[in-house]
């Protein structure tokens, strides 16, 4: 299976990476499943946002980090489990980086699958 964005949605954000200013970030929940295994993580991906226009999303500020990997395959119930901790496990990911997501400030509507 390809992966699948379960959840994504964009955000104002505050972050420095490789000396450019990042104002937002893309926030992920991924599933994704190979050979009877299934993946979910967690991925931000922070990015300049110099204007309303700008959602050029960068390769170079992006971190991620397993939640669950297991035998199984997709679970609508153990996806809504990770969206309930989803912000605070983004949060600690940025905060390890440096990075501050403003939850309260959404760029766009929340996208699932």
């Amino acid at each position: 299976m390809d992966p699948i964005n379960v959840y994504d949605q964009y955000f104002e954000a505050e972050f420095e990476f490789n000396g450019v200013p990042r104002r937002a970030v893309r926030a992920l929940l991924v599933a994704d499943s190979h050979d009877k295994r299934i993946r979910y993580d967690v991925a931000l991906s922070f990015f300049p946002h110099e204007d309303d226009e700008d959602y050029r999303v960068t390769y170079d500020a992006c971190f991620e980090r397993t939640v669950y990997e297991a035998s199984g395959r997709r679970s609508k119930k153990r996806e809504a489990e990770f969206l309930e901790s989803f912000r605070e496990t983004a949060d600690s990911l940025a905060s390890e980086n440096g990075a501050k997501i403003f939850w309260d400030r959404p760029l766009n509507e929340a996208r699932r699958a």
